[in-house]
């Protein structure tokens, strides 16, 4: 029994955890904010970008309760909605939420929806410009001065670093999730492969395909979502047999192919291999100069055994951010990646405990 409830949750995480799930009508409204033609930092230009995010609660009057969600690579505003709600770590009866959608994930501009820069002529991007874009919303758009905190999972934990780095007053706090501050080559490599699964399908057409890439997009889903950001403890413990490993990865294929476009998948991953929080101007590629710089309070929270960022990184991360405080997640099933998705209840009530309480310890 025990079994097959890990196996519906398992299989669910895999078809919602890192998608743009589906909007229902009782769901914040989507917004965008319109940032014109944007520079980005290799000095190409994003074509009339706009940026997509949610609102939950309200903001105050002094504009001093605003707390900034980011998202993961192929997520979106929903991708730590465990986290999010009254009564929760980012309880929404007190503050208020602003969930991001990161360049290129399909609804903030991106290469499958740009009307000027389509498929491969959309420019490539890095982590700052991504943080750069949600500092405009934050600043020029909400009028806020100083957020309580900036919060994310994954690709969001590397965002949330590069806050710390880029914008040190900007914030009182920062939570990185599963996060790297410099990407090493061991996810370059993963990312590469997960690239070439895409790319080497015919139907790729060299990035100008006109229907989905199905072929490449199922070795994509198998690998990620259902190998990758896993274990081999937990995946030992879903599926005992060989068969009934291969049963679930056709089963991930099948219904998480299509839950984002390649284009889009392989410009975010880009942006993942090249982030380095040392690369920040003024820091000359010193990593560990970068973050020893970091003013704000920091939680860093890890996936033990995590096979696509490696919690070795969180964990040198934490001891150089002056203060900062790191907590490993399942460490009694090491759950990997998959740590940083509200995957379990133990896991969930974790997160929402040390959170909500490493919140309160900040200046209200």
């Amino acid at each position: 029994m025990y079994l097959s409830i890990i196996r519906v949750i398992a299989l669910g995480l895999a078809l919602t955890t890192f998608n743009a799930l589906a909007h229902k009508p009782t769901e914040p409204a989507h917004q965008t904010y319109s940032e014109g033609n944007f520079q980005l930092e290799n000095g190409s230009v994003i074509e009339d970008f706009n940026l997509s995010y949610t609102t939950q609660g309200t903001l105050n009057a002094d504009k001093s309760n605003a707390i900034l969600m980011v998202t993961a690579i192929g997520g979106n505003h929903h991708r730590i909605d465990y986290l999010i709600g009254p009564g929760k770590a980012l309880d929404t009866d007190k503050y208020f939420v602003i969930c991001t959608d990161a360049i290129g994930n399909g609804l903030s501009t991106s290469p499958s929806n740009s009307k000027t820069q389509p498929n491969i002529s959309f420019p490539e991007f890095n982590i700052r410009d991504m943080v750069n874009t949600q500092h405009q919303l934050v600043v020029d758009h909400f009028g806020i001065k100083k957020l309580v905190a900036v919060i994310g999972a994954s690709m969001g934990g590397m965002q949330a670093l590069q806050w710390g780095v880029s914008y040190p007053n900007a914030m009182q706090a920062i939570i990185p999730i599963i996060p790297l501050a410099k990407t090493p080559a061991w996810t370059t490599g993963v990312l590469e492969m997960l690239r070439q699964s895409i790319m080497t399908d015919p139907g790729y057409q060299g990035g100008k395909y006109d229907k989905p890439v199905e072929q490449g997009m199922r070795l994509w889903a198998g690998w990620l979502s259902g190998v990758i950001v896993r274990t081999p403890a937990y995946q030992e413990q879903l599926n005992p047999t060989p068969t009934a490993e291969i049963e679930y990865l056709k089963k991930v294929q099948d219904s998480g192919w299509k839950r984002m476009d390649a284009n889009d998948w392989i410009w975010q991953s880009r942006a993942y291999d090249r982030h380095d929080v040392g690369q920040t101007k003024g820091f000359d590629n010193n990593t560990s100069a970068a973050l020893k710089s970091i003013k704000a309070k920091t939680l860093i929270l890890a996936g033990t055994g995590d096979l696509l960022n490696p919690e070795s990184d969180a964990k040198s991360s934490a001891k150089l951010i002056p203060g900062a405080k790191y907590i490993a997640i399942n460490e009694r099933l090491p759950m990997g990646h998959l740590s940083g998705a509200g995957a379990t209840q133990e896991e969930n009530e974790l997160q929402n405990k040390v959170i909500k309480a490493f919140l309160l310890t900040l200046k209200n």
